[in-house]
């Protein structure tokens, strides 16, 4: 049997997976989650075989998840979602994330890209896989990605420096670098853009 923890926030789909994959042959759901932090724990309760993650879950979003999953239980993740965000994928495939399914997949596709991951393979959709090789790398620094962040969050450009140890000049002109490389006008129009682009 292939064992999997599934986490989802919306409880009912999360619930609809669960009774789904139920019926799959050779698949059991051992725990269920509706948060970031609660996968992480039991996770590293039940060391399933996979876990199955929401991409877009709070209090972290399926990324960090599966980064703090796998840097300590010895299992595979795959992400759920229902809008794949071009660079997303390069994101996940350098956190170590092994499978990436659409929401809107049938629950055989989910079964599949399942066992697949369990055997030690990869599983990307196709249309996923697609966006990812269209899309250009990131233009933006580590610095830039970190202001963004908190500013896709609406910290203040004084809470962002204190936040990141920089002085709040050096904070506006990281804003306003990364606004220039993604030719936006506002910060928070960059924050949006590098998230709509999986930067973030």
């Amino acid at each position: 049997m292939i064992t999997v923890v599934v986490a989802d926030d919306e409880e009912m789909i999360r619930s609809a997976i669960v009774s789904l994959l139920g019926m799959e042959e050779g698949l059991v759901v051992v725990a269920e989650a509706a948060n970031g932090t609660d996968a992480v724990a039991l996770a590293r309760r039940h060391r399933p075989d996979v876990v199955l993650l929401d991409l877009e879950m709070p209090p972290t979003d399926g990324l960090d998840t599966a980064a703090e999953i796998l840097a300590g239980v010895d299992c595979r993740a795959v992400l759920m979602t229902r809008h794949a965000r071009p660079g997303i994928l390069r994101r996940a495939l350098a956190t170590g994330v092994q499978g990436f399914v659409p929401k809107s997949s049938p629950v055989s596709t989910l079964a599949r890209a399942i066992r697949d991951v369990a055997a030690g393979q990869r599983y990307i959709d196709g249309e996923i896989a697609a966006a990812a090789l269209s899309t250009e790398s990131c233009p933006l620094t580590d610095r830039e990605l970190d202001v963004l962040r908190l500013t896709r969050q609406n910290a203040a450009v004084a809470d962002i420096a204190r936040a990141l140890h920089l002085a709040e000049g050096t904070v506006r002109n990281y804003l306003s670098a990364a606004m220039t490389k993604t030719d936006t006008t506002s910060r928070h129009a960059a924050a949006t853009a590098a998230w709509e682009n999986g930067w973030i």
